[in-house]
């Protein structure tokens, strides 16, 4: 490790557009629009630092291996993933949602044994594990809302934004599992090697987010 260089892995998509302000507000800004270039690794205004774009679901793999020192991946893929090999030190306080069950309108008793679709098997096994209620896990990419009404699940684990995916679909949400939100992750490795510039980083990026709360409060 380079302990002059700094690479930041950010997710695709809404998650990027939400870190790429905080991230300028803390003086780190790419040298050319992210969102219109093929690249995915990009120069910024500060020395030594890179930013690599990637899906959301490689950032906690790259920084877990060290390929990227930092990273912002949502809670959902930290919690689902596991945190081996690196620390979650900041709270982006971005793209908020919420982990839920949720299950039919008309929703029928069932004494057999539930079975629950959802792409989030860790943290659903260990969820109704804790409620001591033996479930049948279906694992599903997408399409979480049909696996009901179509019979394929009593019940399914997803991220729930504003409900509205759920109710167009005949769903209710029922238990709220975690709240969700954007984390700064990063290597224990480079934490160790790289300390003097993650800690400078990672100040100002706490500050960004204390701002932004202020400006939304005042608003």
């Amino acid at each position: 490790m380079n302990d002059s260089q700094l690479i930041i892995a950010l997710t695709k998509g809404r998650i990027l557009q939400e870190t790429l302000p905080l991230l300028s507000m803390a003086g780190i800004e790419p040298l050319e629009d992210v969102t219109k270039s093929r690249k995915l690794l990009f120069e910024t205004g500060e020395p030594g630092v890179q930013l690599l774009i990637m899906r959301g679901s490689d950032v906690p793999t790259y920084v877990r291996f060290g390929s990227a020192d930092m990273g912002v991946a949502g809670k959902d893929l930290i919690l689902e993933e596991g945190s081996e090999g690196f620390y979650e030190p900041l709270d982006l306080d971005i793209a908020r949602c919420k982990m839920m069950t949720a299950v039919p309108l008309q929703c029928r008793e069932n004494s057999a044994r539930l079975r629950v679709a959802t792409k989030f098997t860790n943290i659903a096994k260990q969820f109704y594990a804790e409620r001591g209620q033996q479930v049948e896990l279906i694992k599903l990419s997408g399409a979480l809302e049909l696996a009901p009404s179509l019979g394929l699940a009593d019940a399914i684990v997803d991220i729930v934004d504003t409900g509205k995916t759920l109710k167009a679909n005949g769903l209710v949400p029922q238990d709220t599992i975690a709240d969700i939100s954007s984390r700064v992750i990063v290597n224990k490795a480079a934490m160790k090697i790289k300390t003097a510039l993650i800690q400078k980083v990672l100040a100002k990026l706490s500050e960004a987010v204390k701002m932004r709360a202020a400006d939304s409060a005042g608003r």
